[in-house]
Order: C-alpha cells, then structure tokens, then sequence
C-alpha cells in the first residue's frame, strides 16, 4: 500500500527507545577499559563475567552523565532510585542477567522540542532515561548475512559487556500524523545533537555507540484505542530511523487493510532496500523477573547536587543553532542544511581562527561538504582542521590565493601535503601579483584578440570577460581576476 493510502486510513502511533553508549574509561559495574578495539576478551573481569564471588561498584560518572541527560531533556531527577536484575538468558549475557533499573528510573517525565524541516516544533514527550549496562557482541560465522540464521557457528566477545548505557523512552508520539518518520528521524538527530553537546559520548550511530528501537502501531483514527505495535529494533542511522517508520506504516496498514491481524513482534531492518523482517514473536508480555539488585546500594543524588549540575550544563544545540543563525545572518533552510552536514562546530572553530562567518560557511558547506560526500563521511573526519581552513580564508582576504586557488590548496591539504602555506609554496600557487608579469599577460591577450578588443572600445563592455579568460589561462589561474579586469579597460581607454 502506498504511503499516502496508508495515512488516509490509519493514525500512526511511535513509540522510540534510544540506547546511549556513555564514553566513560571503565565500565558500569568494575574497573575494565572500554576502549575500542581492543582483542576479543582482553577487557573483562571476573565482575562483567558475572562469575562468582565478584561484586559490582557503580561508576560515579556514568550516573552523573545520566543525571545529565535526564536534566537536559527536561525530566526529572529522582531523589532515590535502584537498579534491579532484568533476568534472561542468551548467550552474549555471561550473567543471565543485565543490570538495569525497571520500576525506579534515575530521570523521567521529560520532553524534548525537535524542529521539523520547514519550521515546525513538534514536543516529544520522554517517560524515563534510566541507567543499565550492554551485553557482549556475538558474531555470527558462515552465512550469507551475519545473523545467526543460517551460520555453522558463533563467536562471543564480551569487551563489551558492562559498558554503561543509558536507555531513553518516549511516551507514545501522537499527532504526527503523515509527518510521523520525519519528526521520528528529527528526534533522534536533535537527541544525539544534545547528548555531544553535554560530552557524555560521541553518539555515533555508525559505531553503535547510539542505536535507535522504533516501535509503530497503526489505528483508526486519533481517538481509537492504540494497535498492536511492532518493534524494529538497532536501527543505527538517521535516515534508517526514518525509513523503517516509514516501511512499518505500509506493511501495517496493507496488513490491516486486507484483513490481516499485526503480530506484535521484533523487526530487523535491512538498510539495502529499507524494508523490515521478523524477528521473534511478543505475544504476551515478557516477565524478566526483575528484582531489586542485592549488591548495590540505591542511588540518592543530593539536591545540591543535581542543581549544581543543571547550573554547568551547556547551552542546548536548538538554542545554540538559533542563536548562531541570527549571528551569521542564515535563514532555516540554510542553517537546515548546515546540520545535515554536521558542519555547524566546525564552521564556528573556523571563526574562533579568524575567518568572518560567510567565509566559513563558504569554505566548509562547498568544497570541503563535496569532498566528504564523495568519500562517504561527515566534514568534521576530513583530515583538515577548522584553523587550516581559517588560513585559506585568509589568503584569500589578503589577495594571495583566488578561490580557484584556493581550491587547489585545500586539495592538497586533504591530500597530507602540509599545511596550506606548505601547499602554497609546494605546488606555485600563489596569485601573481606583480604588475609588470601581470601587464605583459594583458598586453598579449589584447595582441592576439584584436576583434574583441576593438569591441570592448566601442562600448561592448561585457565582451572583457573573453580577455580576462585569456590572461587567467596564461597565467595559469593564478591571476587576480578583478585586476586583470581592471588592467584590460585601462589599456583599452574604456571605464564602465
């Protein structure tokens, strides 16, 4: 069923579970690093093994980054909570057991406001964010996909195992309507704009350090009960999150509309065609037994506390963008697009080094945004630094470099050739700035252009450009075209 069908018959309802990976050195419960890569195995104790005898300790500053993100989502922070065992088994869990918190979350009752594409402010509304643990990482050898369907074995690394994560859940999402993936895709990106900006991880959907579960369910009309949701869980990119919303409200409503009943299920999403598969069927609620975890003391952050870390937090990424597209004179569509290119610190450590803002903007949303779209990564991975970038600026504020040039410079800082003074000196690339070489190459190209020349003096002013093209590909570029322009009506005896 098409989309537009599908939305002219059901009223979706979202559900996200946003999983944060915290950069904290060891892990929730013992001392182990949680560098990556590092050998299978080679970052575990008896404690994230779960074996006997061993005891957890909480990591301070993994509850004080929760305490964090609970604040800047608006939630509230509680005076006293627990962890508690959520109890199953699978084999990447050496425990049987993860240490999560169930019923006693350490933040909820949140909202986050997330700016759509055209404007719009849509509020979601956050239930809880509350502090657990990851499993190991199971790798699955000998199929065609790397799941565990069709493998002849399975490898387990428990390095991971015991990294602190935070766990953020929204209430139902209500009222989106046609634009539910778009505000479910705006909120994961604005979620992971406010987790960087705090520092309590890099958020990097790509490295799994965030991953994304969307739960939909398709119903009637806005006053009709909720329907049987689907789960489609990891999803580990923007865009997925988009197109899995996207794919579940069709596959739901061509189900419903058939006369087909939703089982309530996990989804895999495959990020080659967009499309979502079973997983394992939820028909009952599933009872993990949970109980208050005996080794740990509850959680009692002091008043003064949060307070104290609500004063230190930083200044919120829509209040920032808001703030910084009044500076820079951009309007929406614009500061939109600089976002998608995850261009905005970049562009203001650019003007931190001294380049005006339109220059940054220029620079990093142009050239260096072609560049890393062409190599399949974000600007802020480009092996340049926002201060080389202010350089090349201001070469080319002082004269030194034309924007052709200036190109050529980037591309060889990109290409590790040394810094763009470096570049400059390596490859000849400054303008040539001295009159006499500069009138000689004038004076050639009005010898070998008489036709246009002799326009030009009849008052065809326009046709200067042919000359300025020939003196720019006599000088091989490296001219500064204004003058160049400049010279040709002084010698000709024209002023426009």
């Amino acid at each position: 069923m098409s989309y537009e069908d599908a939305l002219a018959s059901f009223d979706p309802v979202m559900g996200l579970e946003v999983h944060v990976e915290l950069g904290t050195k060891t892990k929730m419960f013992c001392g182990c690093s949680t560098e990556l890569g590092a050998e299978p195995n080679s970052q575990t104790c008896p404690t994230c093994l779960g074996l006997p005898g061993s005891l957890p300790v909480v990591n301070a500053i993994g509850v004080e980054s929760a305490i964090k993100i609970g604040l800047a989502l608006n939630c509230e922070i509680a005076e006293w909570c627990r962890f508690a065992r959520k109890n199953y088994f699978y084999p990447d869990m050496p425990k049987n057991f993860q240490t999560s918190q169930y019923d006693e979350p350490i933040a909820f009752n949140g909202y986050l406001d997330v700016q759509l594409e055209d404007g719009e402010v849509f509020r979601v509304e956050i239930e809880r964010a509350h502090m657990e643990e990851d499993t190991g990482k199971s790798l699955h050898v000998g199929g065609a996909t790397g799941r565990i369907h069709g493998a002849s074995h399975s490898l387990l690394d428990y390095n991971r195992a015991g990294i602190p994560l935070i766990e953020i859940v929204t209430k139902p999402i209500e009222g989106a309507g046609v634009r539910a993936p778009e505000v479910a895709k705006a909120y994961v990106a604005e979620l992971r704009e406010v987790i960087k900006a705090l520092g309590v991880s890099e958020a990097r959907m790509d490295k799994g350090q965030m991953r994304c579960d969307v739960n939909l369910s398709l119903r009637p009309g806005p006053q009709a009960p909720f329907g049987t949701r689907s789960e489609t869980k990891n999803v580990n990119s923007l865009r997925s999150v988009e197109r899995a919303a996207r794919f579940e409200i069709q596959r739901h409503a061509a189900v419903l509309t058939s006369g087909g009943v939703i089982v309530q299920e996990t989804r895999h999403f495959h990020e080659e065609d967009g499309s979502t598969t079973a997983g394992r069927i939820k028909d009952n609620a599933e009872d993990y037994r949970y109980f208050p975890e005996p080794d740990l003391v509850p959680v009692a952050p002091s008043r003064d506390w949060v307070e104290e870390l609500r004063a230190g937090l930083p200044e919120m990424p829509r209040v920032r963008r808001n703030r910084l597209r009044e500076e820079w004179g951009v309007n929406e569509h614009d500061m939109q697009s600089i976002l998608n290119a995850g261009a905005v610190d970049s562009i203001v450590a650019t003007i931190e080094a001294g380049a005006d803002s339109t220059a940054a903007r220029k620079w990093w949303m142009g050239e260096l945004a072609r560049n890393a779209n062409e190599q399949g990564v974000s600007v802020d991975e480009l092996p340049i630094t926002p201060a080389e970038v202010a350089r090349v600026a201001a070469l080319v504020a002082d004269g030194s470099l034309n924007d052709k040039l200036a190109r050529k410079v980037l591309e060889g800082v990109l290409a590790g050739e040394g810094t763009p003074d470096e570049v400059v000196e390596k490859r000849g690339l400054k303008v040539v700035s001295d009159e006499g070489a500069l009138g000689a190459a004038v004076d050639e190209a009005i010898a070998g252009n008489a036709a246009i020349a002799d326009k030009i003096r009849g008052g065809k002013i326009a046709a200067v450009g042919a000359l300025v093209g020939a003196v720019m590909k006599t000088t091989r570029g490296q001219a500064d075209a204004a003058r160049v322009k400049e010279l040709i009506l002084e010698r000709l005896g024209v002023s426009e």
